[in-house]
């Protein structure tokens, strides 16, 4: 029975964690083009999900203080930076009328660049699902794409507000400013620096 219930609840946060993404405008728009955005692995993933669900709980607009909304695609076949410029402007094309910055990652290539831009050393990756995994904070794991949900920890985390670092990506200055720069816009979110990985949470189709 005790599983049974935590399934249930599981459920429960699942569904809200949905109601409440979707309750941003930008987001509702973005999975409406999804079929014309044609990103092979293509997630939905980051800030404009997690902080749309601060944001709630805050009591301010679902959209505040979001500063892009992130597209994740894997396509190991084009490792260049202007194969990701191409993608780039596609994703424009048709998403540069919502007024927000929409920016496209391949994740096959963040291992080309990672280091040079933040000083850390990225193995390479071989999904999607696998950059979402690697986050710097556990709570923040989270993908979306229609018909599915991504959150390998959980997503009690994410709702209780905990900031903590991420045994997968250990860069503690990295983590230390992340997390500094989130709780200055949600005074609300509770910074502990212990390695964690909440309960795994996989996918829902």
């Amino acid at each position: 029975m005790p599983i049974r219930q935590d399934r249930d609840a599981e459920n429960e946060l699942e569904a809200r964690f949905l109601r409440d993404v979707l309750s941003n405008r930008h987001n509702r728009a973005i999975l409406a083009c999804w079929d014309e955005l044609a990103l092979p692995d293509g997630w939905l993933v980051a800030g404009c999900l997690f902080q749309t669900v601060w944001n709630i709980q805050a009591g301010q607009p679902p959209e505040a203080h979001i500063k892009d909304y992130d597209l994740f695609y894997f396509d190991p076949s084009d490792l260049s930076e202007a194969g990701e410029r191409k993608v780039q402007a596609h994703v424009e094309s048709l998403l540069g009328g919502l007024g927000v910055t929409v920016e496209a990652i391949n994740q096959a290539r963040v291992h080309l660049w990672y280091e040079s831009h933040f000083g850390q050393a990225y193995a390479p990756l071989h999904s999607s699902r696998e950059g979402i995994d690697r986050f710097l904070i556990p709570s923040t794991c989270v993908g979306i794409r229609p018909g599915s949900l991504y959150a390998p920890n959980g997503l009690r985390l994410l709702y209780d507000g905990i900031l903590s670092p991420n045994p997968l990506t250990p860069h503690q200055e990295l983590f230390e400013r992340k997390a500094a720069s989130y709780r200055s816009r949600w005074p609300g979110l509770t910074i502990t620096h212990a390695l964690s990985h909440g309960p795994a949470a996989g996918a829902t189709d």
